[in-house]
């Protein structure tokens, strides 16, 4: 019995010496535990007006926190009150101005797809984009600490409701190719294009419509330097980037689609005559022709096509034109089994070729890490994310020589997404 008094003598000294602002409310319900709601956490009821009120009032005093908690509480328990969207603008707002940017887009969404008569719709758009391109840029995303989803994730979820919400806002375009941005950075290239696609399409007059076919023309150009198996990637590039100069031949980025074609051109040059070297050397003739006669056709007037031109004419003057005429027409070549094992050879020199009739393909392509900057991450007449720092190693020009892959193009404009 004396343990309980001296129990409650020590509670009720704690309340009176403690201030004010340090009480906390123990919540009763029947058939519930007490529960303990910290300073401004208890719950906020009254009608629109009274909430409202109490909104504006934490706002003066500064407890945003409870401002906050007012106006949500201001639009659950009366959404179609005339006060509720502008309840629901405002604690977006605030949840903005307090960096919490995830509610902050959730409660912008919430104001579209619910009040898409308020006046407030417009502004609630553009801060859904300003939200997306702050997790465009590397805004993490935690919980306690622990990552819980990437950043780039939830910039697309963002762009792609203003996308769905606003399909011909200001922001649209601008949203979508967002969207391939935060994709291409994370490594997604197939989702990328079809973001970059889709605005090429839906948006012709865009000015961001120019860094999106760029972008597309780029994206397969990095593959086919990188020693992808898509051998279809180098042929992507070059319709992406012819598309774009016949598109947009006065941007500022034509002359690095024109490098960068130059240097698609060169490499798949260069393959073809350093395999047309072999052949020639292990005295299959027949298939070096071949390759010379594609060195010629790949990039007329280059010095690997004049020297193909001098070896082949001094093979047809030694052996005639019957004796270097492939046995198979050249479309069904490539159905010959032996055509893997001969582009293995023409790599390593290690074995002989196959038969010398037979028209081997290119040897797989070499990575090459230097790749010029992807010059359409930072649109021309559009606010867009930080530039991107060109890949280390990377330098102007490019390697001519007979056999020599490309080194990096000239610079360009460099500048969303994994």
């Amino acid at each position: 019995m004396q343990f309980i008094i001296r129990a409650f003598l020590i509670f009720a000294v704690a309340a009176f010496l403690l201030p004010e602002s340090g009480k906390a409310s123990v919540v009763f319900k029947p058939g519930q535990k007490a529960k303990y709601v910290a300073p401004g956490e208890e719950e906020i009821s009254g009608n629109a007006a009274e909430l409202f009120q109490i909104a504006q009032t934490a706002e003066k005093e500064g407890n945003i926190k409870r401002a906050i908690k007012a106006y949500k509480s201001l639009v659950k328990h009366h959404p179609k009150d005339t006060l509720a969207a502008g309840a629901l603008y405002r604690s977006a707002q605030l949840q903005e101005q307090l960096h919490e940017y995830a509610p902050a887009a959730e409660s912008f969404s919430q104001l579209v797809e619910k009040y898409p008569g308020s006046p407030h719709f417009e502004e609630a758009i553009e801060a859904q984009f300003r939200v997306g391109e702050i997790y465009l840029n590397g805004k993490k995303l935690k919980v306690l600490g622990i990552p819980v989803a990437s950043a780039l994730d939830r910039a697309v979820t963002i762009f792609a409701n203003v996308v769905r919400t606003a399909p011909y806002g200001k922001y649209t375009a601008r949203a979508q190719f967002d969207i391939g941005l935060a994709r291409e950075k994370q490594g997604a290239n197939d989702a990328a294009l079809q973001a970059y696609q889709a605005v090429a399409d839906k948006f012709p007059n865009e000015p961001v419509a120019v860094d999106a076919q760029y972008q597309i023309g780029y994206i397969w150009f990095t593959a086919a330097q990188t020693g992808t198996k898509d051998a279809a990637a180098a042929s992507n590039a070059k319709t992406a980037f012819q598309d774009f100069l016949f598109h947009y031949p006065k941007s500022e980025k034509a002359a690095q689609a024109r490098a960068n074609l130059d240097i698609l051109e060169h490499k798949q040059t260069a393959n073809s005559y350093k395999v047309a070297k072999f052949y020639d050397k292990q005295k299959y003739y027949r298939a070096a022709v071949i390759y010379y006669n594609e060195v010629i056709r790949q990039q007329p007037g280059s010095e690997e096509s004049n020297e193909a031109k001098k070896r082949i004419d001094q093979l047809r003057a030694k052996f005639g034109d019957a004796a270097l005429q492939p046995a198979l027409p050249v479309s069904q070549t490539g159905k010959k089994k032996g055509e893997a094992h001969g582009t293995r050879t023409a790599e390593t020199g290690s074995a002989k070729p196959g038969a010398p009739n037979n028209d081997a393909p290119l040897p797989a392509p070499e990575t090459d890490s230097s790749l010029p900057p992807p010059a359409s991450l930072a649109p021309d007449t559009t606010t867009a994310p930080e530039p991107l720092l060109p890949l280390p190693g990377t330098s102007t020009g490019s390697d001519t020589s007979p056999g020599a892959g490309p080194s990096a193009s000239p610079d360009a404009s460099a500048s969303p997404a994994p």
